[in-house]
């Protein structure tokens, strides 16, 4: 207890205020309840009432008890905001601000997601500002870049999905995400490793598995929610093309001059993360993409047991359309493409809604993406009506430096659908908050 005394703690000020307005308080009451235990305080209180105000005690232990009262609760606020402040810094907000919000996303909806890339994260950066409760499912199919070389010279599970979703989730300091995603280029041994994945690959030997390296690694970057790996089977996607011919290797599927029939893992029997099919029973939201198509999205959904657990949830599902399509993998496709991709490698249908973006596509922007065979993914309104699909357009772009989604558009109309927002706007009283209400 006598440490919070120590110096430098800037604790003591506001706790010595606090006491002096709790001794006001007590004084107050002696005056109020006209309890004269101090004979020079009864001879003082009788002087003022004889010359000055005949209610002179009650009088002073009104104004007594007003000083005590303020006195008390300016310690008691600079305690609380002194501690917070050293505890968990918030720059932007005040602890009103921050606690409020905190509780709010607490109590938000249950929401899964599921893909992996940098789609994936994206979207995630914008659901965490309206719950914590999340559980991100990603692939663990990645072979090439640094996560390839972990993979392969470490016999783990690549990590590279897994860290872009930890860091969308992190409540830790920017420079702390910093540190996860800088990789190394200046390296002979270390060149394009990011510090991430070297962290994630070292936990993993430090704790003996790679699952609970993941679970460390959420506590050292404040993570709100959980990310999970769709299976813990180091497995490998293969593709078989419309030409019949066949290849292995997530990074040598994507082929311009062949269009994709199907993808599968190998082996065909992975078992999925066990706690990937509770969250998926309890979740309230589901929501699939936007990533990569073959190697992002349906790699998840190949996992035995998680395509039948999405289609028994009474969970509100969603399918995230990409913005873009992909050269060597989804050329030539529309939203409606998409769609089928994914009932055919599910085994039916799974989605309730399809999101799509109505944002036509800066011509510069467009023009860059061209020059790679990329172009905006189209789709024709009836045409996924007719599917039986519930069909939501917006505009949802963010071109600021790639094509890609609005993390915070794309969770307003995630949570405007899902019924938690009132007209795709959030809650009224939230905005009044915010304005200093």
């Amino acid at each position: 207890m006598l440490r919070w005394l120590l110096p430098g703690m800037k604790v003591k000020r506001w706790l010595a205020i606090a006491l002096g307005g709790l001794i006001l308080i007590l004084i107050s009451l002696l005056f109020l309840l006209d309890i004269r235990i101090f004979n020079d305080l009864t001879q003082l209180v009788a002087i003022l009432e004889e010359e000055l105000v005949p209610a002179a005690g009650i009088l002073i232990g009104l104004l007594t008890l007003g000083g005590g009262i303020l006195f008390l609760a300016l310690g008691l606020r600079g305690m609380v905001n002194s501690l917070f402040k050293s505890l968990q810094p918030d720059e932007k907000n005040d602890l009103a601000t921050v606690v409020y919000h905190r509780r709010m996303q607490e109590r938000g909806p249950r929401v899964v997601v599921m893909g992996g890339g940098t789609g994936l994260a994206t979207m995630l950066r914008g659901i965490k500002e309206y719950t914590s409760n999340i559980t991100a499912i990603v692939t663990v199919t990645d072979d090439g870049g640094s996560s390839g070389k972990i993979r392969d010279e470490m016999g783990i599970l690549p990590p590279g999905d897994i860290r872009n979703c930890l860091v969308a989730l992190a409540d830790a300091e920017p420079l702390m995400q910093k540190l996860f995603q800088y990789r190394f280029y200046d390296n002979d041994d270390l060149n394009g490793h990011s510090f991430g994945n070297l962290f994630i690959a070292a936990m993993s030997k430090i704790s003996g598995d790679f699952e609970t390296a993941i679970r460390h690694s959420s506590r050292v970057l404040a993570v709100r929610g959980k990310v999970l790996p769709s299976t813990l089977t180091n497995c490998m996607l293969c593709a078989r093309y419309t030409d019949g011919t066949e290849t292995c290797g997530e990074t040598n599927i994507p082929r311009p001059d062949r269009r994709i029939d199907k993808v599968y893992l190998s082996p065909l029997n992975c078992k999925p993360h066990p706690d990937t099919i509770e969250a998926i029973k309890e979740a309230e939201i589901i929501v699939l993409g936007p990533g990569s198509l073959y190697t992002s999205i349906i790699p998840n959904l190949l996992v035995k047991g998680i395509p039948e657990a999405l289609r028994a949830s009474e969970a509100l599902k969603l399918y995230v359309c990409n913005v873009m399509t992909q050269a060597g993998e989804t050329q030539g496709y529309d939203a409606l493409d998409h769609l089928e991709a994914i009932e055919k490698h599910s085994g039916g249908r799974i989605a309730d809604y399809i999101i799509v973006n109505n944002k036509k596509v800066n011509p510069r922007s467009a023009s860059r993406y061209e020059e790679e065979g990329s172009y905006p993914v189209s789709f024709k309104y009836e045409s996924l009506k007719n599917k039986g699909i519930n069909v939501i357009e917006s505009p949802l772009l963010d071109e600021e430096n790639y094509i890609r989604h609005n993390p915070q558009a794309l969770a307003r109309e995630i949570m405007g659908v899902a019924g938690y927002l009132r007209n795709g706007r959030e809650n009224p009283l939230l905005r009044l908050w915010n304005w200093g209400w």
